[in-house]
């Protein structure tokens, strides 16, 4: 199995910034199979959705409340998956998510094979 562990969630004010990390641990086997990895987020009250995705190629994808101020990035040797988020909004407040995939589809739609347990982000106004 593999396991996803997130790490950098926490309590800022608007505008301010944080760094999630996700570092994948567990069958060496499973572990290099894991083709894209992403984050999502899910909020009070609401769905969980999509903030990014990369490949391991380092292809990227964002939602498209989120351009322009969250950076998704990995390390391959690391198998770690980063989340730089800057000008943070209350609207971010959410717990995220990582997630890894061993599909072949370079975007997965959320049809991702492990899941991390999340950690939380709030933005204060």
């Amino acid at each position: 199995q593999v396991q996803l562990v997130e790490s950098g969630g926490g309590l800022v004010q608007a505008g301010g910034s944080l760094r999630l990390s996700c570092a994948a641990s567990g069958s060496i086997f499973r572990i290099n199979a894991i083709n894209t990895m992403g984050w999502y987020r899910q909020a009070p009250g609401k769905q969980r959705e999509l903030v990014a995705e990369i490949t391991r190629g380092g292809s990227t994808l964002y939602a498209e409340s989120v351009k322009g101020r969250f950076t998704i990035s990995r390390d391959n040797l690391k198998i770690t998956v980063y989340l730089q988020m800057n000008s943070l909004k209350p609207e971010n407040t959410a717990v995220y998510y990582c997630a890894a995939s061993t599909g072949g589809s370079r975007w997965t739609g959320g049809n991702m094979d492990y899941w991390g347990k999340g950690t939380l982000v709030t933005v204060s106004s």
